[in-house]
């Protein structure tokens, strides 16, 4: 009987031992923080790295998020930005040797109002400028392509329209951060988890080293990584970042057969759905209008949310909700991230990201790992610096991101 038991797997990452120092600490191990350390060890040789988290790998927004990944931005620095990140998506499984389900199925985003169509039609010509995919649609063409939605102008929300990218994706969240963390932990790199980040050591307005719960670490260089914590771990160093912190909530039906075989999302009413390839309905919702580090769901805002869908897609009536969460999205003034350096000298950022962290994994960690390991930022973040919010150069991206902030 033993014989015909499957052999356990082999761990996908090492578990090292914590040593006194490194060339570079990274702290949160989320898709962006591991990310930044694969990229620094795969593309710039810089393979003494720790990566530490208070909690487990890829426990905070990394095991929260509703996995949508797009490019359809407004602004041509975004546009260019999150289409690179989706180009690196398209090869990605392959280049990290794992499959974590990766499913271009396409993006409508429906139009409610007359301003809406406006301003969505502009922002599909600005893609389009930009090489970015994306079309417009007429009701009809929406019902044509996602047959479960109601064109009724009967609704409270009828559709007037929608822009539509093709490209557009999901993916398995945890299999992304387990397929970082096994080429990382492969090339060197110490991931580092249940180790909390509580201090920083400083010479004057250089970092020398992190206090943690397991005792001190020198480097010269940190990476912060910690989404909706940012702010937390920013003062601790000395300086402030320009974001609130806010519960965004998701929640998750039972199983269905396939259904739903696209991205739906509203950005008027707030409601964005997709079906996972398990065939349970995952759904996202609004911020919290308050300040908060809480990451579960509140019963006010998901029926709001469900009345919505319900409404747009009749069918989605029948389902049954089994699981409600929310995790802590750090949203930025202008909607768009923070990635560079900071006033300290050594210590660089990753945050501002809102509800897009996940679509901008690869490329987050790519532009922050080269800001690292240049001490300068890559083309693509240049001007996603923190230095933006005192020259007032801001990237608004309000109308186009994910979040009615």
């Amino acid at each position: 009987m033993a014989d015909l038991l499957p052999e356990h797997p082999d761990f996908l990452w090492r578990n090292p031992r914590l040593k006194s120092s490194y060339d570079v600490v990274i702290v949160g191990a989320g898709g962006h923080g591991l990310a930044t350390a694969y990229y620094l060890a795969k593309e710039h040789g810089i393979t003494n790295v720790a990566v530490i988290d208070k909690g487990w790998l890829g426990g905070g927004n990394m095991a929260r998020n509703t996995t949508i990944i797009r490019s359809n931005y407004m602004l041509d620095k975004s546009t260019r930005f999150f289409d690179r990140s989706l180009q690196m998506w398209e090869g990605l499984d392959e280049e990290l040797e794992y499959d974590f389900l990766f499913s271009q199925r396409g993006l409508i985003t429906l139009a409610h109002t007359d301003a809406e169509v406006r301003e969505s039609i502009r922002r599909v010509e600005s893609n389009v400028l930009n090489g970015a995919d994306a079309e417009w649609l007429t009701p009809q063409e929406v019902k044509e392509l996602l047959p479960i939605v109601n064109i009724s102008d009967a609704i409270r929300h009828p559709v007037m329209g929608a822009t539509y990218q093709a490209r557009a994706a999901i993916a398995k969240h945890d299999h992304v951060a387990w397929a970082y963390a096994r080429k990382a932990s492969a090339m060197g790199v110490d991931i580092i988890q249940n180790t909390e980040v509580t201090g920083f050591l400083k010479d004057g307005d250089k970092v020398i080293g992190v206090e943690t719960t397991r005792g001190n670490i020198a480097t010269e260089k940190v990476g912060i990584a910690v989404a909706g914590h940012s702010s937390l771990l920013a003062e601790k160093a000395g300086f402030q970042v320009p974001i609130q912190s806010r519960t965004l909530q998701a929640l998750v039906s039972e199983l269905f057969e396939p259904v739903h075989p696209m991205i739906l999302t509203s950005h008027h009413i707030h409601v964005y759905v997709s079906q996972a390839h398990k065939g349970e309905l995952v759904m996202g919702a609004n911020t919290d209008p308050y300040t908060a580090y809480g990451a579960r769901g509140g019963f006010h805002t998901i029926e709001r949310q469900l009345a919505a869908a319900v409404e747009l897609v009749p069918i989605f009536a029948r389902a049954h909700l089994i699981r409600v969460w929310g995790g802590v999205v750090d949203i930025s003034p202008d909607s768009t991230p923070i990635i560079g350096k900071t006033p300290v000298e050594g210590i660089y950022i990753n945050c501002g990201w809102g509800s897009g962290g996940f679509k901008g994994t690869p490329i987050g960690g790519y532009t922050l790992a080269h800001t690292i390991a240049h001490d300068e930022p890559h083309e693509y973040n240049k001007h996603f610096g923190l230095d933006r919010y005192y020259t007032g150069h801001l990237v608004d991206e309000h109308s186009a991101s994910g979040v009615l902030h």
